[in-house]
């Protein structure tokens, strides 16, 4: 395992992730409600922004390495994967959502590491559509946790609206990225069934 400064950033994120939880878990006589709900909204902004920064030093430093290229994004599926569910768990995300969102990531993680495997990899590249559904719904995460009017905008609302724009996106990216597997995907299970 490589340890350069991108990758001690990824580690960071990933310990970022019991920090984040366990703000929701502290006496209320430490944290009131409102002071849980931003202490849990700068976690995750932080770690969204060591996100950008562990790539941009990768490339800056030509640090880049295939153990950066796997753990990166598990440390961004883990922190939104525990996030949805807390989410969940203080009734401001509908279960289906988090289920939605969670289970594309799931199964697109599971398709790029068989297309890789089979020398495919280019073929679900993150496409547009994909970026699209990652800024809804890292921009609307934080909303959801910090709960609360800022400015005179109803916080609360935007980021509702968005975790939706998100889902709707995440079931058109699942659907983008299978149907460009699709072909490798035929002519395996045509091998399958070929005798032997």
């Amino acid at each position: 395992m490589q340890i350069n400064i991108p990758n001690s950033l990824t580690w960071a994120r990933i310990a970022l992730i019991p920090l984040f939880v366990g703000v929701f878990y502290l006496p209320e006589q430490w944290l009131d409600p409102q002071e849980k709900n931003l202490a849990a909204t700068l976690i995750f902004i932080v770690a969204a922004v060591t996100d950008w920064f562990d790539g941009y030093l990768a490339r800056a430093l030509n640090q880049t390495s295939a153990f950066g290229a796997f753990l990166d994004p598990v440390a961004d599926k883990l922190m939104v994967a525990a996030a949805l569910i807390l989410l969940v768990q203080l009734a401001r995300v509908d279960s289906i959502i988090a289920v939605v969102i969670i289970g594309r990531e799931i199964t697109i993680s599971a398709l790029r590491e068989w297309m890789a495997r089979i020398g495919e990899s280019a073929g679900v590249a993150v496409a547009f559509v994909g970026k699209l559904k990652t800024a809804a719904q890292m921009t609307a995460i934080p909303l959801l946790l910090y709960d609360a009017p800022l400015w005179h905008v109803d916080v609360r609302l935007v980021g509702e609206i968005l975790i939706y724009a998100a889902a709707a996106l995440t079931l058109w990216s699942m659907g983008y990225y299978l149907h460009r597997a699709m072909p490798h995907l035929a002519n395996e299970g045509s091998k399958a069934r070929r005798p032997g």
